[in-house]
């Protein structure tokens, strides 16, 4: 088991260390909003409707609402400078017998082990309400939430049910109608009464199950078999940032081998001499064209030339 808190129990001058666990746990079904386009889940995130923009933890703070719109605000040191001596311990206050409690202040249910060394201080406390028959009410914060405690004996376990404080326990007088006075049938009484006797057995918790977590967990095994097409898989994010990655390293470890910045600039040399080569051989391959009285030139002009003695003639004929 997961330890959710450490502290001590502490009656009177007494203090005994102990180990707190969560003695139930949720077992219902968690069916999840998946986007029917694609099967992707859906995915919920802090956003400031007035900034239109996802927030983040560090720009987050809490606050208490007075007024419609208006907040008081608390950062983390005020809350904590406010949090109640009994954070570390559970200090039990009166012994009441546990008949006197009525179920519907008990909220949730720990178990609690001895730490360390203190063994024998917590066999002292549950022997002495075991026999007593008495059960402890306490108070104790966990997260940062002060609670009722009903410290009682469950076996030889010392376990904690954590209670409701009076004024979170709503009225009766807010349940609408409920009748005023009770009137019944004597003889209709009588069989209700026989109902219930037939009825009576003791309490065996393994006889009742969740009936309706039952059929859904078949129902997803079922469909998982094949037997259904409401089957899909969520697309999974392009990881380009792999690929990037294995660019960066790679130029990386190209920067540090032996003699790389001798290749480097022997390289550089290279390109540098070829780039003047081929300015060389460009000029080179232009000079002919652009030299006077070469036979290029002599050429061009005879033939210049014959072209204007072939017009002069055709233009001198009768």
């Amino acid at each position: 088991m997961h330890t959710v808190w450490k502290g001590a129990i502490s009656f009177g001058l007494v203090h005994v260390p102990v180990k707190m666990f969560t003695a139930t746990e949720d077992k219902d079904v968690h069916l999840r909003y998946i986007h029917k386009v694609c099967g992707t889940p859906i995915s919920y995130v802090r956003s400031c409707p007035h900034c239109d923009k996802a927030v983040e933890w560090d720009e987050i703070t809490k606050g208490y609402e007075f007024e419609k719109g208006r907040f008081v605000l608390f950062d983390e040191e005020e809350l904590q400078a406010i949090k109640p001596e009994t954070q570390r311990t559970i200090q039990i206050l009166d012994f009441v017998a546990l008949e006197e409690i009525d179920p519907l202040y008990f909220q949730k249910t720990y178990y609690l082990s001895p730490d360390q060394a203190g063994g024998g201080a917590y066999n002292l406390l549950l022997e002495a309400m075991r026999q007593s028959g008495k059960i402890g009410i306490a108070k104790v914060a966990i997260r940062s939430k002060s609670s009722l405690a009903a410290i009682r004996v469950l076996d030889n376990c010392i376990c904690m049910e954590t209670m409701f404080y009076p004024d979170e326990i709503r009225s009766l007088e807010g349940v609408p109608n409920l009748p005023k006075e009770i009137k019944v049938e004597e003889r209709e009484l009588g069989m209700a009464k026989l109902l219930i006797d037939q009825l009576t057995s003791p309490f065996d918790p393994e006889k009742y199950t969740d009936d309706y977590r039952v059929a859904l967990l078949e129902a997803i095994e079922r469909k998982v078999a094949g037997e259904s097409t409401d089957l899909v898989a969520a697309p999974t994010a392009e990881r380009t940032n792999v690929i990037d990655l294995m660019a960066a390293l790679q130029a990386s470890l190209e920067a540090v081998k032996p003699g790389a910045g001798a290749q480097e600039e022997d390289t550089g040399k290279r390109r540098t001499t070829a780039r003047g080569a081929s300015k060389a051989k460009a000029a080179a391959g232009a000079e002919p064209s652009a030299a006077p009285g070469s036979k290029s030139d002599k050429g061009s002009g005879a033939a210049k030339g014959g072209g204007s003695r072939s017009r002069a003639a055709k233009e001198t004929k009768p």
